[in-house]
């Protein structure tokens, strides 16, 4: 059998466009590890509004190896101490320093929004924002890429802070 190359390049097509598909599919996609962290200054009520939003998944896998691997998270299997665990966690790993004092915030709550749990808390007694420094070690004992990125908002300054294991600890000036 004579085959010129433009039916060999035929042929051979189709074997090597289903073998590209299978590599390109079937490498391990790796998952991203990151928390993003919202600060407002609310200057009416006198706060530091915090909203930050975790994996899932990868806050639970924290605190199952942490506290009890019977722990889950989400709105139809939450265990009871589910939540108590959080915020005990919570205090542990982000602590924000206002204008150079240790500023403990109030844990409001939390919701989840499908793959992403919102943990709300507060920082009352603020009448304005010189300096601001973050510590966020969240997951980062569970997740050696883990980022943790803050973002704060004080009237239409807004300023960004990416935390990571070797510098989990970023401080904002507005001077």
């Amino acid at each position: 059998m004579n085959l010129d190359v433009s039916q060999f390049m035929k042929l051979i097509k189709i074997p090597v466009l289903l073998l590209l598909i299978l590599m390109l599919t079937s490498s391990t996609a790796h998952k991203f590890y990151v928390s993003i962290t919202m600060i407002e200054f609310v200057e009416e009520k006198e706060s530091l509004q915090i909203i930050s939003k975790i994996f899932t998944d990868d806050i639970e896998d924290v605190l199952q190896e942490r506290y009890d691997k019977n722990i889950h998270l989400d709105s139809k299997k939450e265990t009871k101490k589910a939540e108590i665990f959080l915020k005990e966690y919570l205090k542990k790993k982000i602590q924000i320093n206002v204008n150079g004092e240790p500023a403990n915030y109030t844990y409001i709550g939390r919701e989840y929004d499908i793959d992403i749990t919102k943990v709300y808390l507060e920082i009352n007694g603020i009448s304005k924002v010189e300096s601001l420094e973050v510590s966020n070690e969240v997951l980062m004992e569970m997740f050696e890429e883990q980022q943790n990125i803050v973002h704060f908002k004080n009237g239409d300054s807004r300023r960004s802070l990416v935390l990571e294991k070797e510098y989990p600890k970023g401080m904002l000036n507005f001077n």
